[in-house]
């Protein structure tokens, strides 16, 4: 099974970069998308419906903002569009999109950046909060799960190049990190990157200031965020940074486990 996470920033300019054409020789089983920054309306074109596969986008209300998708190559026993209940806050910016297929349920996420002001970091503790409870009771369904998408969060000092410069900055707090240390501990699931890769300097974001995809100055910010039971078969993953779509590079992990 394979599965591809990529955060677009804006999937019709990822599309000019040549997205779609990279994507057809990548042979995955499910990709999430993230931050599609386009309502449904303007995804008409049959570009954004790739050939051999089930599409399926969840909008934000607000026009050019956020949004994610889940391209399918079986069709899913079920798709759920935002976290339901509790949550309508985040559903209306188009963060949460589910397929649920026989034995494990796939989802695309794009978690709340808090760089923009303190406002809006509120508002990512706020749901960050919210989340975790929800995210320990997978654990109980019949289903293997993988959330994979942006988590706007690094995890350890290992996942950014400047950890002592970024420790007051979104995305590098204390308590960010604490949560991430949580996520895979007392919640139990498995960064399936690092089940497979456990190097250095091993980055999916690059700030577009300065030099830094130049320089690898980069965070890791994108993962695949996954029960035991299928992360642990993950056995090959890898950074596709021969092409530049976004300022994300897609994640793309292969796993020992039937769709």
């Amino acid at each position: 099974m394979r599965i591809i996470t990529a955060n677009v920033n804006g999937i019709r300019a990822a599309a000019r970069k040549g997205f779609f054409d990279w994507l057809a020789t990548q042979n995955a089983d499910v990709v999430c998308i993230q931050e599609t920054k386009a309502q449904v309306a303007q995804l008409q074109d049959p570009l954004f419906h790739p050939e051999g596969y089930h599409c399926y986008y969840h909008e934000a209300e607000k026009k050019g903002y956020s949004g994610v998708a889940l391209y399918c190559k079986n069709e899913p026993k079920k798709v759920i569009i935002g976290l339901g209940k509790g949550f309508e806050d985040a559903d209306s910016e188009g963060r949460y999109i589910q397929a649920d297929f026989e034995h494990i349920s796939v989802a695309s996420l794009y978690l709340h950046s808090g760089s923009a002001s303190e406002e809006r970091q509120n508002i990512k503790f706020d749901v960050m909060s919210r989340l975790m409870p929800r995210l320990k009771k997978l654990h109980s369904q019949k289903n293997e799960f993988l959330i994979c998408g942006d988590w706007n969060i690094v995890h350890k000092e290992i996942d950014i190049k400047n950890f002592k410069g970024n420790q007051k900055n979104s995305g590098c707090l204390p308590e960010e990190r604490a949560w991430m240390d949580e996520l895979f501990t007392k919640a139990k699931f498995v960064d399936a990157f690092r089940v497979v890769n456990q190097e250095a300097e091993q980055y999916t974001w690059w700030s577009n200031r300065g030099q830094a995809w130049a320089k690898n100055v980069g965070w890791r910010i994108d993962y695949q965020v996954a029960t035991p039971g299928v992360g642990q078969t993950a056995n090959a993953a890898t950074i596709y940074k021969d092409e530049r779509f976004s300022d994300h590079a897609p994640l793309i992990i292969d796993y020992n486990f039937a769709l």
